[in-house]
């Protein structure tokens, strides 16, 4: 039986963290390739050093303990929450993003436009759009919606 586990993310870590971000930038149409494997792993060790990431780790899987996903917080702000292509629909998101509720009052964060599974998941989550732009002030250029927990406090 697969269990998962979240705990702070450590130092090495910064790797497979990296690799799940970059994962997400090369096998999504859409997102634009900006960074490099290296840049990313760069990134994550950064959030990992301000303590802002958490690890969800699953144990007893068929190729053993792993690192699934992630959450990056800063604060009220979620910078960042991905997960492996093949841990996606498990509730290892809604695991990591139920502990950060837990640990903030209020949460608020961005996603793209195009992103319409993480729109889904964030509006059946609790979350409320407050916002669209056109892409102007982030770095991919692309459409994006801001969004804020809980609802009412959008």
């Amino acid at each position: 039986m697969t269990t998962v586990a979240l705990r702070a993310a450590r130092p090495l870590d910064a790797g497979r963290t990296g690799d799940i971000l970059h994962g997400f930038e090369t096998g999504t149409p859409w997102m634009p390739r900006q960074h490099s494997a290296a840049e990313a792993v760069a990134f994550c060790a950064m959030m990992i050093d301000r303590g802002w990431v958490t690890v969800a780790v699953v144990e007893g899987g068929a190729t053993g303990p792993g690192i699934a996903g992630f959450l990056a917080r800063d604060g009220e702000e979620i910078h960042a929450l991905y997960l492996a292509p093949d841990q996606t629909g498990l509730g290892i998101g809604r695991l990591l993003l139920d502990d950060a509720k837990a640990r903030a009052g209020r949460l608020w964060l961005w996603t793209f436009q195009a992103n319409l599974g993480a729109q889904r998941f964030y509006l059946r989550e609790g979350f409320a759009e407050v916002r669209r732009t056109d892409g102007a002030g982030n770095d991919e250029g692309l459409p994006d919606i801001q969004y804020h927990w809980p609802a009412e406090a959008a």
